[in-house]
């Protein structure tokens, strides 16, 4: 068995594990993140891709309104490559009630949320899709920001550190000594030996899989309850700004430009297995309903591809836990020495990726406090790898870099401008990654083809360049198209059919893909 010794082991590879481990080891700790599969593969990668401004809760949850102004300014500061300016709207639809605009503008004031009210006229100029027929606008400072990059961000802002990373690292144990935790032995998947992590101390950042991991250190399990949403990504950006209704929320009611796609969501339902989490048919209705109230002809554009994520809300008990939509959203850390009489170890619940960072300031403080330490945070002040310029995204980024190389260099991707280099730099720094790794990273195959033309040329260009052979590269296009198929069976319509059928005949009619030589075990990661 490998072993590894360091002070604190973090578990969970979303954005707030990642947030964690860039923390601790800017304080000077010692740290290990280990991950069961991809960073962001869980609800950081699954959710509509909106920078709160705070608008969605000065009426609902006037505390986390508050946190989601102050750190979407830091993330500005700090991860400006992650982020896209794009504004935000409020606006009250015609049957909605305009007396919650002014609950909406008193909340503002009350919770530090920038928000002003505009002339619908301007409104309109402005986002000349959005129903004529709106009563009011008030103006917030939402954007949209891209999971993936922001935890790959903190990945290599931590490592730079001293961390260390471990992805497709699942833990099957976590051991103690006596009445504190004292190792987490994990399975590396893709290296096929276990491996372990002798520490001081354990950070539980595991989201909706939150309990499953303080059962395994003995405790009480942590009472998560994963509240399951959908989104749909329309194939452009029907708006340029973030549309979200001004009403108390509720399902439906945001819609996001994210690069050259808009994403409407979004769903409450209590769910019980944040592993299988489905994506009903009255639910995509009831999203392309939505999405027509706010934009007139919404139903008429092209819908890319669906999915659903779940929230790690902590159990509220002031509501039922099949009412997943009226439980705070705001963070909560629980400290399992006082809980459970274990000592070493905190679990994170709640909170958002808006506040990935303060979630993170949080409960190292607290690991602070229980080891007698006064290492300070730093974590609002440091840019992180890739922000230096502190440019904020803009969706025509990769236009003008193709602008100056697309002589030079070969579009592997049209949909989403992804040349050769890009892929093969990627795949050189990380030779086992699946293509849906690299897709992450790379956007590869998340345009409006959903990899009909690049995912066979992307597996392609891996056996060429020798990074994997003829078996594995059939073995990670099958996988690839497999789970792009997930996304884009439940909207199977319109124009979307066409391009699906265009896709099979690509891959069956001149690949066979499906008749392609297999290997004795079907690769999976």
């Amino acid at each position: 068995m490998k072993r590894l010794d360091t002070d604190v082991v973090v578990i969970g590879g979303g954005s707030t594990g990642l947030g964690v481990v860039r923390d601790a080891a800017m304080r000077g700790y010692r740290a290990v993140l280990v991950e069961r599969v991809d960073l962001g593969q869980g609800t950081t990668g699954r959710f509509h891709g909106l920078l709160h401004s705070g608008g969605r809760y000065v009426v609902s949850d006037p505390g986390s309104a508050t946190e989601c102004a102050e750190e979407n300014a830091i993330l500005r500061r700090i991860q400006a490559s992650a982020v896209e300016d794009t504004g935000g709207f409020f606006v009250t639809l015609a049957g909605d009630d305009p007396a919650y605009a002014d609950k909406f503008l008193a909340g503002a004031k009350a919770t530090g949320v920038p928000a002003s009210e505009i002339s619908v006229k301007e409104a309109l100029r402005r986002e000349p899709r959005l129903d004529p027929h709106i009563q009011r606008a008030i103006e917030v400072a939402d954007g949209s920001v891209d999971g993936w990059q922001l935890v790959w961000g903190a990945a290599r802002s931590a490592e730079a550190h001293g961390a260390k990373v471990l992805t497709y690292h699942r833990v099957t144990k976590i051991e103690r000594d006596g009445d504190r935790v004292a190792a987490v032995i994990c399975r590396d998947e893709k290296g096929g030996e276990d491996v372990r992590i002798n520490c001081t101390f354990v950070l539980n950042c595991a989201g909706p899989w939150a309990g499953q991991i303080s059962e395994m250190a003995g405790a009480h399990p942590v009472e998560v309850v994963p509240g399951r949403g959908i989104m749909i990504a329309m194939n452009h950006r029907l708006v340029n700004t973030v549309i979200n209704r001004c009403v108390y929320p509720t399902d439906g009611d945001i819609l996001v430009p994210v690069h050259t796609v808009s994403i409407i969501g979004t769903t409450d339902i209590h769910e019980t297995d944040p592993d299988h989490l489905p994506i009903p048919h009255n639910e995509v209705q009831q999203m392309l309903d939505a999405g027509e109230a706010m934009i007139p002809g919404f139903r008429k554009a092209r819908a890319l591809h669906a999915w659903s994520g779940s929230r790690p809300l902590i159990k509220d008990k002031r509501v039922s836990v099949e009412d997943t939509r009226h439980m705070s959203r705001g963070m909560a850390v629980i400290d399992h020495s006082t809980r459970d009489g274990l000592m070493g170890m905190l679990t994170i619940g709640g909170g958002k990726l808006t506040t990935y960072r303060l979630m993170a300031e949080h409960i190292v403080d607290a690991m602070n406090d229980q080891l007698g330490e006064n290492r300070p945070c730093t974590t609002a002040d440091e840019v992180i790898p890739g922000s230096e310029d502190r440019k904020l995204y803009t969706v025509t980024h990769r236009l003008e870099d193709r602008e100056e190389d697309r002589l030079d260099d070969q579009i592997i991707c049209e949909c989403e401008l992804m040349n050769r280099s890009m892929f093969v730099r990627l795949l050189e720094e990380q030779p086992n990654a699946t293509l849906d790794d690299l897709r992450r990273q790379l956007r590869l195959g998340m345009g409006p083809c959903q990899g009909g033309f690049c995912a066979a040329r992307a597996a392609g260009l891996a056996c060429s360049e020798k990074a994997i052979d003829a078996e594995r590269a059939s073995g990670l296009l099958r996988l690839f198209l497999k789970h792009r198929w997930i996304g884009i069976w439940p909207i199977l319509y319109g124009q979307q059919v066409r391009q699906t059928a265009l896709d099979h005949w690509i891959f069956a009619g001149t690949l066979d893909v499906e008749h392609l030589p297999q290997p004795e075990e079907e690769i999976v990661r």
